[in-house]
C-alpha cells in the first residue's frame, strides 16, 4: 500500500445524506489537505467546489470514482473545529452536511459551475431549424456563448430547455459547464516614478521637459509632494484616486506622463474593509452594581460554561461586556459578540471601537460578498496585521473560522430572531454557540432583561449560572406604564384613529419639551388589507392564502409571504363598488397619520421597508440619536436593546394584536416585546413614560408589564408548560409536508401521522393545517412531536428519520417536500 492518501470523502453543497468519495491524482497528493476547497465533477456535467472531510485509503464498493480536478487552496479554509460544529448542526437539526456548507460560508467561497451554451457553426448547414430554432441560432450567433436564462430572456419564454435540447440533438449547439467565481481581490492602481528617474538630478531634467505642459508639470510637482521622493527615508505610495482628488486632474494627464516615461502605475490588492485607525479611550468605570455582577459572572464562569446577565434595561449590560472582552483580549483570545439585529451594530460597533479600535470586524448580510469574504479571512489568517480579535454580528457569525475562541456574549437572548427559518439549517444561534464553546473550551455569557423562559429554567436549575442586575445605572427610575383602555375610548368616542387621547397628550407634552417619541407597532404596510364596504370582499394573494397588505408609498399590495405584487384595485372584484376601504394599520398609516396630528415634528419610519439598503438603520439610528427625528415610529426592530438618551416618551400602539397570536409563546413574547420597547423610555436624563394602547388591560401579562414583575410572568408560564407539556419540559420538532396539491399533502400527512402515532403514540400532535395554509402554491400540513427530557432525542429522531424515508420512497409521495424544525420558536 502506498504511504500517499488515495481518497477523498468531501461535503458537496448540495443536500446529500452522505459524504461523496473521489480519488486523488498522483500530482495533487500533496497539496490535499482536510478543510481545502478542490473542484470536483457531480454527476454528468455539473462542477462544484467541495470542501474535504476526510482523507482515506478506502475505495467506494458502490461506485467508481472521479478523480479531483483541482485544489483551489493554499491551504484549508475551514478548520476543524468547524467541521465538528458542522457535524454537530447536521446531526442535531436533521439536515445535511451540504445544506450547513452553503449556509457556513459566503457566496464567493462557494464555487459552482453555469451552464453555457456555445454556437456550433459548422453542424447547421444540412439542417433545417424550427422558427424558435432559428431565433436561437441568430442569437447565439452574435454571442456566439450564452447562459440559459440568456437565451430565455431572448425568446422571451420562461423555459428555453426544450429548444436548446432540441438544437443539442441536431448538433448545432453544444453545452460546456463553467465554473463561475464571484469573488475577486480588490484591486487599486498606485502611481510611482518611472525606474529611469532615480536621481534628483534626473528628476529636474524631467520638470525641465514640462516646462510648456503646465498641467502635468502640476501633477508630478504634487506627486512628489505626496510621495517625499528624494525628501523621505521612506516614501509613502501614491493611489491614482489620491493624485487625481489632489490636483483635479483628469487621467488624460496622467496617463501622458505615463507615455513620457516620467511616472508609472501599478495595481496592488486593496481592503474592501475598513482598517483606519480611530481614537481609543479607556473602558468607563463600572458603577458599584455593575462591579458586583462583573465580579459575579467570573466567579460563575470558574465553574460554569454558560452564564445569563438578567439585568433591567439601561443597567449598563453593554459596559459589563465591554470589561468581560477585555480580559479576554489581554489573554490573547478572539471574542464573538452576538446580536439579534443588524440594525444593533449601528450602535453597538462605535461603542466597541472606542474602546479596542479597528480589532473589531462586523458581519452580517448587509455586507457584499466581497466584504464577508474578506472578513472570514481575516478571522481565518488570525496571524496577519490588522487582524480582528473581537466580531461583532448576527447569527451568521457562529459560521466564521475561530481558530482561539475565548468568549461568546449573546446579547439579548431571548430574541426568536436567532432562530434559522429557512432553508435548512434550521438552527437556534443561542444554542450552537453554546456548542462552538464546547468546541472551543470558552465561556458563554447571555444577556437581556426578559431571559427566555427556557434560559432562566436552565439557571434556576443551577445549569447555568445565574447573576441579577435589579438597577439601572446611576438609579433612574424604571418608566411609568400606563395602560390606555382603547375599547372604553372608542365608546366614548374619543380615539382619533388609531390613537388614544391620553398617547396624543403625551405625545405634545414630549415635543413641547424637545424630548423624543418612539412608537412601537409589530406590522409593517400601510394597512393588513383592503375590504369592499358593500360585500365585503378582501384582495387575497394568488400564490398564498393570506390577505395583501396595502402599502400606500407605492399605491400596491403586497403578499408578505411570498413577494407577489398587484397595483391597488380601484374597483371590487366580486361586485364592482369602488368604495374599497383600508383595515387594521401599520407602519406606514402610523407615520401618515402622526404627520398630520404633528405637522412640524420631524417624524421617520424604522421596518423592513425603510431599511433596505446597505446604510439605511445606521443613518435612521444617528439622526435619532443627533436629534435630527423626533418621532420613531418602527416595528421589533426599535425594541431591541438601542440606546437613546432624550426619549421620554414610548408608545405602543397595539398590544392585543401580541397576546391573540396562536402560540404557546405569545404570552412570553408579549411580556418581552413590551418590557424591552418600554426599556427605550428614560434611560439617561430622567424617568420615561410608556403608554400601552389596548382593549383587556386587566390582562395578566399586562399586569405583569406594568408592575415589571419577570418573575410572576416565568412562573405563570412555567406552569402552563408544564401543565401541557411545552419546552423547558420537553423537545419538539415540527415536521411540515409541502406539496402543490391539497389532496396529496392531505394523503402523504396522514400516512405520516399514523406512522409516526404507532411509534410515538400521543406526543404525536396532528396533522394540522398551520395559521396560512398555502404559501407559494404549496398547501402544508404540519405535525408536532413532543419528547420528554429524559428520553433520548437522538433515538427519536433516528426513527423519524426512518419513517419519513418510508414516506418519501412510496410511489403516491414522491414529490412531497418535507422540512423538519427541530426546537421551533
Amino acid at each position: 500500500m502506498s504511504n500517499s492518501p488515495v481518497f477523498v470523502d468531501v461535503i458537496l453543497p448540495l443536500p446529500l445524506k452522505q459524504l461523496f468519495t473521489y480519488s486523488i491524482p498522483k500530482p495533487l497528493e500533496k497539496s490535499v489537505t482536510t478543510g481545502k476547497r478542490v473542484i470536483v465533477q457531480f454527476g454528468r456535467r455539473k462542477i462544484y467546489a467541495a470542501i474535504i472531510h476526510t482523507i482515506h485509503y478506502k475505495k467506494p464498493a458502490d461506485y467508481e470514482t472521479k478523480d479531483i480536478l483541482s485544489v483551489l487552496d493554499d491551504g484549508p479554509i475551514v478548520n476543524e473545529s468547524q467541521l465538528k460544529l458542522w457535524q454537530w448542526i447536521a446531526d442535531y437539526y436533521m439536515c445535511s452536511l451540504g445544506e450547513v456548507f452553503k449556509a457556513a460560508l459566503p457566496s464567493g467561497l462557494k464555487l459552482e459551475s453555469e451552464t453555457k451554451v456555445i454556437y456550433n457553426a459548422e453542424n447547421i448547414k444540412n439542417e433545417t431549424f424550427t422558427s424558435t430554432e432559428s431565433l436561437v441560432l441568430d442569437f447565439l450567433e452574435k454571442t456566439n456563448i450564452a447562459k440559459v436564462n440568456d437565451i430565455a430572456l431572448a425568446l422571451n419564454k420562461k423555459d428555453a430547455l426544450p429548444v436548446i435540447k432540441s438544437l443539442i440533438d441536431k448538433k448545432a449547439v453544444i453545452l460546456e459547464e463553467k465554473l463561475k467565481e464571484s469573488y475577486k481581490p480588490r484591486t487599486e492602481t498606485y502611481i510611482g516614478l518611472h525606474e529611469s528617474i532615480t536621481t534628483e538630478k534626473q528628476l529636474n531634467e524631467a520638470f525641465d521637459s514640462l516646462k510648456k505642459a503646465h498641467r502635468q508639470l502640476d501633477v508630478l510637482i504634487s506627486f512628489i509632494q505626496l510621495s517625499g521622493k528624494f525628501s523621505k527615508k521612506e516614501p509613502a505610495e501614491v493611489s491614482r484616486q489620491g493624485l487625481i482628488k489632489k490636483t483635479g486632474a483628469n487621467h488624460s494627464i496622467i496617463q501622458s506622463l505615463i507615455k513620457k516615461n516620467i511616472l508609472t502605475e501599478y495595481k496592488k490588492t486593496a481592503s474592501r474593509l475598513d482598517y483606519s485607525s480611530t481614537d481609543v479611550n479607556d473602558a468607563k468605570q463600572l458603577s458599584i452594581a455593575q462591579d458586583q455582577a462583573h465580579q459575579a459572572i467570573q466567579k460563575h464562569f470558574n465553574e460554569k460554561q454558560v452564564v445569563l446577565l438578567h439585568g433591567v434595561t439601561s443597567s449598563g449590560k453593554t459596559e459589563i461586556y465591554i470589561q468581560l472582552i477585555q480580559e479576554q483580549i489581554n489573554q490573547g483570545k478572539q471574542v464573538l459578540y452576538l446580536l439579534p439585529e443588524i440594525a444593533l451594530t449601528a450602535q453597538i460597533i462605535n461603542r466597541l471601537k472606542s474602546v479596542f479600535g479597528n480589532r473589531v470586524g462586523i458581519y452580517h448580510s448587509k455586507f457584499n460578498d466581497g466584504e464577508r469574504v474578506e472578513v472570514y479571512q481575516n478571522v481565518l489568517k488570525s496571524t496577519k496585521e490588522n487582524h480582528y480579535d473581537i466580531i461583532l454580528g448576527v447569527r451568521s457569525s457562529l459560521f466564521l473560522p475561530f481558530s482561539n475562541l475565548g468568549l461568546i456574549i449573546i446579547d439579548e437572548e431571548h430574541e426568536n430572531t436567532y432562530k434559522q427559518y429557512d432553508p435548512a439549517p434550521r438552527y437556534n444561534a443561542r444554542d450552537m454557540a453554546i456548542v462552538l464553546a464546547q468546541i472551543h473550551q470558552a465561556k458563554v455569557l447571555l444577556g437581556t432583561a426578559t431571559p427566555s423562559i427556557e434560559s432562566y429554567f436552565n439557571a434556576k436549575t443551577d445549569k447555568y449560572g445565574l447573576v441579577e442586575l435589579n438597577s439601572r445605572f446611576q438609579e433612574i427610575k424604571l418608566p411609568e406604564i400606563i395602560l390606555s383602555d382603547t375599547l372604553k375610548a372608542r365608546k366614548k368616542k374619543q380615539m382619533k384613529s388609531h390613537f388614544s387621547p391620553v398617547l396624543l397628550d403625551n405625545i405634545k407634552e414630549s415635543l413641547d419639551n424637545n424630548e423624543q417619541i418612539i412608537l412601537f407597532q409589530n406590522r409593517r404596510g400601510f394597512a393588513p388589507f383592503l375590504e369592499c364596504e358593500t360585500c365585503g370582499w378582501i384582495p387575497y394573494c394568488t400564490h398564498c392564502d393570506v390577505s395583501m397588505t396595502y402599502h400606500k408609498q407605492h399605491n400596491e399590495l403586497v403578499c408578505h409571504y411570498c413577494g407577489y405584487t398587484i397595483k391597488n384595485p380601484k374597483v371590487c372584484k366580486a361586485c364592482g363598488n369602488t368604495s374599497l376601504s383600508t383595515r387594521g394599520f401599520g407602519t406606514e398609516k402610523v407615520e401618515d397619520e402622526i404627520k398630520i396630528f404633528f405637522p412640524d415634528a420631524k417624524v421617520k419610519r424604522m421596518d423592513l421597508d425603510s431599511t433596505r439598503s446597505k446604510y439605511a438603520y445606521e443613518n435612521i439610528i444617528s439622526g435619532f440619536e443627533q436629534g435630527k427625528i423626533d418621532i420613531l415610529i418602527g416595528t421589533q426592530m426599535v425594541s431591541k436593546g438601542l440606546d437613546f438618551d432624550n426619549v421620554a416618551l414610548v408608545g405602543i400602539l397595539n398590544a392585543d394584536n401580541m397576546l391573540n397570536y396562536p402560540d404557546f409563546r405569545a404570552f412570553e413574547r408579549s411580556y418581552q416585546l413590551m418590557a424591552q420597547v418600554s426599556g427605550r423610555a428614560g434611560r439617561k436624563n430622567k424617568q420615561g413614560k410608556v403608554i400601552i394602547q389596548t382593549s383587556h388591560p386587566e390582562h395578566p401579562i399586562l399586569q405583569f408589564v406594568l408592575d415589571n414583575k419577570y418573575q410572576e410572568m416565568y412562573k405563570s408560564q412555567l406552569l402552563e408548560r408544564k401543565n401541557f407539556n411545552y419546552p423547558p419540559f420537553c423537545r419538539l420538532i415540527y415536521i411540515s409536508i409541502k406539496h402543490k396539491k391539497a389532496d396529496v399533502v392531505d394523503k402523504s400527512s396522514n400516512f405520516l401521522a399514523n406512522n409516526l402515532k404507532k411509534i410515538f403514540g400521543k406526543r404525536v400532535l396532528g396533522p394540522e393545517s398551520p395559521v396560512i395554509g398555502r404559501i407559494q402554491n404549496m398547501y402544508i400540513k404540519k405535525i408536532l412531536i413532543k419528547i420528554e427530557r429524559q428520553r433520548s432525542f437522538q433515538k427519536a429522531k433516528k426513527l423519524l428519520d426512518e419513517q419519513i424515508i418510508q414516506l418519501v420512497t412510496t410511489d403516491s409521495f414522491k414529490t412531497i417536500q418535507i422540512s423538519i424544525d427541530v426546537d421551533p420558536v
